[in-house]
Formats: structure tokens, C-alpha cells, sequence
């Protein structure tokens, strides 16, 4: 917001600027720019506040329309480089450029450029594997930042920040956190599951996968269901390459009906992997187009799994697929993406089903 309000007013650069209302209003501040902020003042802070700690500044009402006027400019731009973006705000969101033209980097770089030359505004990227690390990198060095944060230097990133950095934690749960000696995510990395359920509760787990720079979360496109997925726990960890296959591939036949069911398509697969030692990683493929079709969801399965064995192989005590980035796709369209052995296996595709449907789950079903 107090971007825009610059933008629009050059004379307004380096100045104290609220976004929100005015001074004898019981409003809070929408937004308030970096100079203001020097002052300790703070978004959903009340207005009267804010003044207080900084009388010099200029307080401006909300202009909803022009900011959503330069939001739809700039996700424009997004859907320029991927289909798939997540927004989290009027003036952020994720992308997945898994599959596409380019490296994250130049693809950040493009982005970052595109948003200048049309639009006036600076913009932050962040890049990473994940969503979480994503948004800590988009945050390390505003407003005009460009940080990659990578499997090499996550951890050295991560380690001295406090633990209010980790989603989740809030001024309370910060607060117990802080009462045992863990201030820093380096001192939360010491500690075991058990030992942080007493503070953080069955959220514990989760904290700890994000300490590690963990974050399995896909990107996922607003207004539809979200994603669907398939996972399991194994009793021992498993290494047999081949037990590992069947169970992944009943996982996929199990999302694609499911898709299928309830005319999805998936623009992009993501396969979950956690080592007995609750290290957990994710790894993704994005298709040119969208699909439901078993065959086609199964051979990116696949051809994920043979590279993680490839280079990263262990024994896993959870194996997940997820099918992500879904979109309200009917039989006909889907069946204009397709091929004509595309359509074939389509077609091969609803016919089991019909059976499955008519006759149970067990009366046909696909080899490996």
C-alpha cells in the first residue's frame, strides 16, 4: 500500500507514511512504509498509536481499488512464467517454476525486472525449495531483495534467527520457548519431538521439519480444492527399491480416481520421502498440460523416484504422492490435451472405473 501511495506521489519517498485512515480515527494501520517503520510503528498497530510514536507522520487513507488495479498487474506478470501461484496477499504470493523454461534464479531475476519496468514498483524475491523457506528469503533483505537460499546454506541462514522466524510460533508459544534456554532455531534443533510437545503440542513435529528447512506444503492454486494426496507410514523403514515402487504406485492410482471423480486435472506431482531419521524431503514435476490419467500421473511418479534412488536412496519411513496445482478440467477438454495414445489410455482409465464403481474396488485392477 504505502508503495503504491510513493509511486503515485513521488514526493512522498523516504517520508513517514500510514496507511489507514486518519489520526482521530479508531482505525489501525493497513500499511506503513519503511521510514515510518524506524519508529516502531507496525501494521494492525491502532492509528493513535502510531502517531504517538512518530507525530511527523503522513497518515493517508486506503485506496483499495488502485492497489488491487497494481496486484492484477503484477500477478499478470506471474502467469507469464508459471500457471502455478499461490496468493497469499494482495502483494505476495508463491510460485512453483518447477518444469519451466529457465532456471528459479533467472526466472526471479525476470520477474523482479518485469514488475520495474511496468508497474514502477521494487519487488523481493525469495527462492528456495520450499514455501517456507521461500518466504523467509523474500523477507531477509526488503524491499528490494534477491535471496536464494539452497540446501548448502538453508541451515546457516536458518540457525542464529530466533524462533519467532518458524511459522507457527507466536509471541506465546515464543515466549515458553524462550523460558527453556531456545531462543534461536540452532538451540530448537537440539531438542526432541517429545521434549517440545510439552511447549508447542502436536505442533511440535512440524516445528522441528521447519527448523530443518522441511516443508512439504505444494504450491496451490486459490479457489479450488488444493490438492490431493496419498501417503503411508511404515510400520519398519523400507529400502527394497521394488516394495517401495508397488506402494507408490497404488498411491497413484488412488489420486488419479480420485482426480478423475471429481473432474480434476493435476498440473504438477510431488513425492514425499522421509528417511527413518524424520528427515523429510520433497520432490516435484510439473506437465505441460493437465491430466488425470494414470499412466501419465505414474510415469512422472516414477521418473522422480528412480532419480531420488538414483542419487539420495535410503530406507523410508513415509512414502507420499501428492497431485497439486488442480484445476475443474471436464472428461472432453481433458480429452483434447491428450494424444491419441493419450486418449486411448483415457479411455482405459474410465472403464475401470465403471467396473470399480459397479463392481468394488478389487474386481479389476492394474499391474505394475
Amino acid at each position: 500500500y504505502a508503495s503504491v501511495e510513493v509511486l503515485d506521489n513521488p514526493s512522498l519517498k523516504d517520508k513517514p507514511v500510514i496507511v489507514g485512515g486518519t489520526a482521530d480515527t479508531r482505525g489501525v494501520v493497513a500499511a506503513a512504509s519503511y521510514a515510518v517503520r524506524k519508529f516502531g510503528v507496525r501494521s494492525a498497530m491502532p492509528i493513535k498509536t502510531a502517531v504517538k510514536l512518530c507525530p511527523q507522520a503522513i497518515i493517508l487513507p486506503v485506496r483499495m481499488g488502485r492497489y488491487k488495479e497494481i496486484s492484477e498487474r503484477i500477478h499478470e506478470i506471474f502467469g507469464r512464467y508459471t500457471p502455478l501461484v499461490e496468493p497469499i496477499s494482495i502483494d505476495e504470493a508463491f510460485l512453483d517454476v518447477t518444469g519451466c523454461p529457465g532456471t528459479p534464479e533467472q526466472i526471479g531475476r525476470a520477474i523482479k525486472d518485469d514488475i520495474k519496468k511496468e508497474t514502477g514498483l521494487t519487488a523481493s524475491v525469495g527462492i528456495a525449495q520450499n514455501k517456507f523457506l521461500a518466504k523467509l528469503a523474500s523477507d531477509l533483505k526488503k524491499p528490494d531483495g534477491f535471496v536464494v537460499i539452497t540446501d548448502e546454506n538453508k541451515q546457516g541462514i536458518l540457525d542464529p534467527l530466533p524462533v519467532s522466524a518458524i511459522y507457527g510460533i507466536g509471541k506465546v508459544s515464543e515466549k515458553k520457548l524462550n523460558s527453556l534456554g531456545i531462543r534461536t532455531i540452532a538451540q530448537l534443533r537440539t531438542h526432541s519431538v517429545e521434549h517440545l510437545k510439552g511447549v508447542l503440542g502436536s505442533f511440535a513435529s512440524d516445528v522441528l521439519d521447519l527448523a530443518r528447512g522441511i516443508d512439504d506444503r505444494p504450491v496451490e492454486l486459490p479457489g479450488q480444492a488444493k490438492s490431493i494426496s496419498s501417503e503411508e507410514t511404515f510400520a519398519t523403514d523400507i529400502s527394497d527399491k521394488d516394495q517401495l515402487l508397488k506402494v507408490l504406485y497404488g498411491q497413484v492410482q488412488e489420486v488419479a480416481k480420485q482426480l478423475r471423480d471429481d473432474d480434476l486435472a493435476a498440473k504438477s506431482i510431488h513425492l514425499k520421502l522421509r528417511y527413518g531419521d524424520f528427515q523429510t524431503i520433497t520432490r516435484a514435476k510439473t506437465f505441460d498440460e493437465p491430466t488425470s490419467t494414470t499412466d501419465v500421473l505414474w510415469d512422472g511418479a516414477k521418473s522422480i523416484f528412480e532419480q531420488w534412488h538414483k542419487t539420495e536412496a535410503g530406507a523410508l519411513r513415509l512414502l507420499g504422492f501428492c497431485a497439486a496445482g488442480l484445476m475443474k478440467v471436464e472428461q472432453q477438454q481433458l480429452m483434447l490435451f491428450d494424444s491419441q495414445q493419450g486418449t486411448k489410455k483415457s479411455n482405459i482409465d474410465r472403464a475401470m472405473d465403471e467396473i470399480q464403481k459397479k463392481y468394488g474396488a478389487d474386481a479389476i485392477k492394474r499391474k505394475l
